[in-house]
């Protein structure tokens, strides 16, 4: 029996060391019938000169340069290109195991679903970290699906270690629903979408999906306005397009408040003043909520946290750092400059 055709979307900036081992990883899967579409979001390196001597090697690849607008657009841009009945996102800088995308395919039809997704692995210079490695496998509904992915605790929140069927990717992309301002946490925005048009998935814990913790990578990339602003934008539009739906309110809410205790107690320099209007709005809004946290069913944890935020956020900031510094927990996305290319090898 032929091959369901999949389209592997892989968006790229300046990423010239990575992306030749990440290409190979693609093509070098057990499932052949695949698109390999490269979308070069205006790269300043080598990276279209590397993608271009890949594609003269493989036929399956398409290359598309254009100019940079950001990750979002860029996947944008190959869903629009796709010609597969499935869809699915590798990023530049990662790599896949061979049976990856086979073991998806295979566990959507079999089970009917719209998107097919499994655990992946965060490879660190020193370590790898498994989420989660158990074997387990679910099929939720789509209720179900859309809890599971706000929560967090089953559904990562990125795209790369899933693949969607086509009508609900095109379906979103025609809607053009999707703010291309955000772009940090816009996994989790586009996602949400995505999720919402599945009737069905399956989630297998396994983990072939390498996500390589690098230097400039997302969890260790510099402190910026976008990743102090989008993850409460994200979850305020989250919130709006839950209304109605308790469960999920409260979900979303109690991350609200996480985020908004992070953004009030953050450190502030000369280098980065920026904060302090952001830090001022955490807090304001934190004050507001404040009898509806303490009213409401939220944890002790985030009741105290809540009221010593709103009152005294610097004194909650130094024995934050304090619990940081004595358990390590401030250096879980630490890369060491001179460890980072041997991840690439």
């Amino acid at each position: 029996m032929e091959q369901i055709k999949l389209s592997v979307i892989v968006p790229i900036y300046n990423l010239e060391k990575y992306i030749e081992n990440t290409v190979n990883s693609i093509c070098n899967q057990t499932y052949k019938n695949l698109e390999i579409i490269i979308v070069n979001d205006g790269s300043r390196d080598k990276s279209e000169e590397i993608i271009g001597e890949l594609a003269k090697k493989d036929s399956r690849i398409q290359v598309i340069n254009k100019n940079n607008e950001g990750v979002t657009k860029a996947r944008i841009t190959g869903i629009e290109a796709a010609t597969g009945e499935w869809i699915g996102f590798v990023d530049g800088d990662d790599y896949v195991e061979p049976e990856m995308f086979e073991h998806l395919i295979i566990n959507a039809i079999k089970n009917e679903a719209d998107i097919s997704h499994c655990g992946y692995q965060m490879v660190f210079p020193d370590r790898v970290d498994y989420y989660y490695n158990s074997g387990k496998k679910c099929v939720f509904d789509n209720y179900k699906g859309i809890k599971e992915l706000l929560t967090g605790r089953i559904i990562e929140p990125g795209l790369c270690n899933k693949i969607y069927k086509r009508d609900i990717v095109k379906q979103f992309v025609n809607s053009k629903i999707m703010d291309l301002s955000i772009k940090n946490n816009e996994d989790l925005l586009m996602n949400y979408y995505l999720f919402k048009k599945a009737k069905k998935s399956i989630y297998e814990d396994f983990c072939p999906y390498h996500y390589i913790v690098r230097k400039g990578s997302a969890a260790t990339a510099t402190l910026n306005e976008n990743k102090v602003r989008d993850p409460r934008r994200v979850l305020e539009i989250l919130i709006h397009e839950t209304e109605g739906k308790i469960e999920l309110q409260k979900i979303l809410k109690e991350r609200l408040i996480a985020q908004l205790v992070n953004v009030a107690t953050l450190s502030v320099c000369n280098e980065n003043r920026w904060i302090i209007p952001y830090k001022k709005s955490a807090k304001e809004s934190l004050r507001k909520m404040l009898h509806e946290i303490l009213k409401e069913n939220y944890s002790k944890k985030q009741k105290i946290q809540s009221v010593w935020v709103s009152i005294w956020p610097w004194s909650y900031s130094l024995v934050h750092w304090i619990y940081a510094k004595v358990t390590g927990i401030d250096k879980k996305y630490d890369v060491v400059d001179n460890m980072v290319e041997s991840t690439r090898g």
